[in-house]
C-alpha cells in the first residue's frame, strides 16, 4: 500500500519531505489545522500533527518515533501582532489564520494563564481585527513587523520566558491501522531524509525571495528548530497539555 503523508509546505517542515517521493511515499498538501481531520478521516496515513490535536486522537493514532517540530526559544514564524500591548487585549477580537495549528492553542494558553487576558473571540483575518495571529510562511514574510501593529509577540519566546522550556508545535503521528512494514519505512525515510534536508537548508546560497529571506536568515531560523523529542521537549508537551486543560474554553 502506498503511504499517504500530509505535506505541510512551510520552510521549517521542508527537511521532513526531502526523500519521501523518491522512496514511494505519496504527498498530500494539507495545512496544519487540517492534518488531524485528514488523518482521522483516512485521507492520509501520517503527518506532522499539531501537538494539541495529538492529545485528542490518541485512540486512533500513535507517534512516529520522536519526530517533531519544536523550537528552542523564539519560533521565528508564530507571531501575535497587536495595536495594543498584550495586557490590554481583554474583550478584544483576535484574528487567526485558518491554517493555524498549535499556535492558536498556544496563544489561548499564553493569554489566559500568563497574562490573565480573555479576548472576545477568535475571528477571521478578513474582519481586520485589532490583533491577529500569523504562522508559518505568512509569518516569515512579516517577521520584521507591521507599521500599523506596533506590538509583535513571538509565541515561542513568550512560552520560553514563561516556562524555560522549548515548545513542540507538531509531532509526527500515524494511524494505528498503518502496517508495521509501512510504519518502519516511514520512520526510516524520516531518519535518513531529515539529516540531508536540514543540512541542505544550512548550506543554502540563494535567497528565498517569496519569503523575503536571505540564506543567512534561513540559517538563523533553522538553527532554532528541533526535529526530535528529547527530555525537555517531552516535559514541554506534558506541561502544555496541563495548561491547555486549565485554560479550558477561555475564548
Amino acid at each position: 500500500m502506498t503511504i499517504r503523508v500530509g505535506h505541510v509546505s512551510y520552510l521549517n517542515h521542508e527537511p521532513f519531505y526531502i526523500d519521501m517521493e523518491r522512496r514511494g511515499l505519496q504527498l498530500h498538501n494539507v495545512v496544519p489545522s487540517a492534518i488531524a481531520a485528514s488523518l482521522e478521516n483516512g485521507e492520509i496515513d501520517a503527518g506532522p500533527m499539531p501537538i494539541s490535536d495529538t492529545f485528542r486522537l490518541e485512540s486512533i493514532s500513535q507517534p512516529v518515533a520522536g519526530f517533531c517540530l519544536a523550537v528552542t526559544n523564539r519560533s521565528g514564524s508564530s507571531f501575535l501582532f497587536s495595536k495594543e500591548p498584550i495586557s490590554q487585549l481583554n474583550g478584544v477580537p483576535i484574528g487567526v489564520a485558518a491554517e493555524a495549528g498549535a499556535s492558536k492553542d498556544l496563544l489561548r494558553v499564553i493569554l489566559a494563564l500568563k497574562h490573565d487576558v480573555r479576548p472576545e473571540a477568535f475571528v477571521s483575518l478578513d474582519d481586520s481585527p485589532p490583533a491577529f495571529l500569523l504562522t508559518g510562511n505568512q509569518a516569515l514574510r512579516r517577521r520584521r513587523g507591521l507599521r500599523e501593529y506596533p506590538n509583535k509577540y513571538d509565541l515561542g519566546e513568550e512560552w520560553h520566558t514563561w516556562t524555560g522550556l522549548p515548545f513542540v508545535f507538531a509531532r509526527w503521528m500515524r494511524r494505528n491501522d498503518l502496517s508495521e512494514k509501512d510504519a518502519a519505512l516511514l520512520e526510516d525515510t524520516l531518519y535518513v531524509g531529515l539529516e540531508d534536508g536540514v543540512d541542505g537548508l544550512y548550506h543554502l546560497s540563494e535567497p528565498r525571495e517569496n519569503l523575503l529571506m536571505l540564506a543567512k536568515d534561513i540559517l538563523e531560523y533553522i538553527q532554532g528548530v528541533r526535529y526530535f523529542i528529547g527530555f525537555s521537549e517531552q516535559k514541554a508537551i506534558n506541561l502544555f497539555r496541563k495548561y491547555l486543560e486549565q485554560a479550558g474554553d477561555s475564548v
